[in-house]
């Protein structure tokens, strides 16, 4: 039996992505958030474009949903099935690192942890499923803003003397965030606390979700406080395990 067609693959996240969006997407921005080399995802909006179910504004340059497609509702992988298909990823994460871990989404404006798996040293620690966390102080929430699947905060809370409460200063940090595929914070939401997360990615690249380690600063960061990239990068692997789980299992 043929396998999945990764071209309609693409070109369906493309479709989500523009439907969900703040707004008119340039190739680069569409590219970046679905993880596409720029010649890819120009290919496939010239495709969708060719057959009305995208449009590209005259002046700017931008594409948004055409309309052939009508209007798209936002596809969200459930929620349930996410954690069941991520489980043992992020256990192995949990005992490779040393650290907590959780998963967190988008609900309604803001930022839910839906897994939490403890740190594997036996101390005592208290379950946050369900907790919501700030979008613009923590790397769960920072990764879910740099790929438009949390809307921006506008009143930026300062939790510590480190809390970037700057929009312009907050937007710099998103842009690294979908330049490097991975999102930091050294104490600030909480002091003494730091955290790295990664997208979770469904079938096409779509981002659903975000993955994060959060633990002493002191074991996360080096003395100059800067997170450790052997940490990094096991976020990253874990991130893109559960991605291909989820694209085998859709």
């Amino acid at each position: 039996m043929p396998g999945p067609i990764q071209s309609i693959e693409r070109a369906a996240a493309v479709l989500r992505l523009l439907a969900r969006g703040p707004g008119p997407l340039a190739v680069g921005e569409i590219a970046t958030a679905l993880d596409l080399a720029k010649p890819t995802a120009h290919g496939i909006l010239r495709t969708l474009l060719g057959v009305g179910f995208v449009s590209q504004d005259e002046n700017t340059g931008k594409y948004l949903l055409g309309p052939a497609i009508g209007e798209l509702g936002t596809d969200r992988l459930d929620v349930n099935e996410l954690r069941s298909r991520a489980i043992h990823r992020a256990d192995a994460l949990a005992s490779r690192s040393g650290e907590s871990v959780r998963i967190a989404v988008a609900r309604e404006g803001r930022i839910t942890v839906i897994h939490h798996v403890f740190r594997p040293d036996n101390t005592e620690q208290e379950l946050t499923v369900g907790e919501v966390v700030p979008a613009h102080a923590t790397a769960l929430g920072r990764v879910l803003l740099a790929y438009d699947v949390a809307a921006k905060p506008g009143a930026l809370e300062r939790f510590t003397r480190r809390t970037i409460d700057d929009p312009a200063e907050l937007d710099r940090v998103v842009a690294q965030v979908r330049r490097t595929g991975w999102a930091g914070e050294v104490g600030e939401f909480h002091p003494d606390e730091a955290g790295i997360a990664a997208p979770i990615r469904a079938r096409g690249g779509l981002v659903v979700a975000s993955l994060g380690v959060a633990g002493p600063t002191d074991r996360l960061c080096d003395n100059q406080l800067r997170i450790r990239p052997a940490l990094v990068e096991q976020v990253l692997a874990a991130a893109a395990a559960i991605h291909r789980d989820l694209s085998v299992a859709q």
